[in-house]
């Protein structure tokens, strides 16, 4: 059996799940699919389950810890910030942002932060 053709779970720290199966239902617009004997709140994605790991610590992930590929990522953006999510802006060597967006090579992409800190991101590849 080769875990190239199984699906992937993803595990992401949070202080409050509540508070975190919120912004992931309601401005993120993920699927909620219940919560396990752990605690976590989990989430239906294609392929995946995503589930929010309670962890009082207040660990979170400092890098990108998820990234959605969409379809047009100008539309999705702006269908984001209607839902009250806010973009990270960067002006960084090899990583700069217009109007919340970093194009490089073949992808455009958008980064934003759950309640905790994690870094998300909406991606799109273009021809």
């Amino acid at each position: 059996m080769s875990l190239a053709h199984r699906p992937v779970a993803m595990m992401l720290p949070v202080t409050d799940v509540d508070r975190a199966q919120k912004f992931y239902t309601e401005s993120l617009g993920l699927d909620y699919t219940g919560t396990n004997d752990e605690g976590s709140a989990m989430f239906a994605l294609a392929g995946a389950t995503l589930f929010l790991l309670p962890r009082p610590d207040g660990t979170r992930s400092e890098s990108t810890a998820v990234s959605f590929e969409v379809d047009d990522l100008t539309a999705e953006v702006a269908e984001l910030e209607g839902r009250g999510v806010v973009f990270e802006d960067y002006d960084l060597p090899g990583l700069t942002t217009v109007d919340h967006v970093c194009e490089f090579g073949t992808e455009r992409a958008a980064w934003f932060k759950d309640p905790d800190g994690n870094v998300l991101c909406v991606h799109q590849v273009v021809d």
